[in-house]
């Protein structure tokens, strides 16, 4: 069984006890989350889709941990004009552990 949620403006396809990254929340690991932002249920014969969200569905998940996710180097550079600026940046992020689908 499958689920697409979305979370913090996000949609991810779910499956049971996946790991997955997420935006920055402010749970601690160890604590549960509900994602009731259900677009569509499958499980391989019948589909369920959403107007927006499937109703009384839910996806419960346990998270894990928080880090931040490899550095992505932008730059600017103008020809001709000694312009140049480099940037590193690290998005944060919160690992989940998928439970229950419910729906």
């Amino acid at each position: 069984m499958y689920a697409i949620v979305e979370c913090k403006g996000f949609q991810y396809r779910v499956e049971q006890d996946q790991v997955l990254q997420i935006p920055l929340t402010d749970a601690e690991p160890g604590a549960k989350l509900t994602l009731d932002r259900v677009l569509l249920i499958g499980d391989g014969t019948s589909t369920k889709i959403g107007a927006p969200t499937v109703s009384g569905a839910t996806v419960e998940a346990e998270v894990v941990r928080h880090g931040r996710g490899k550095k992505i180097i932008v730059g600017k550079f103008k020809k001709r004009k000694d312009f140049r600026r480099k940037k590193g940046h690290r998005q944060d992020f919160t690992e989940i552990r998928i439970g229950a689908i419910k729906g």
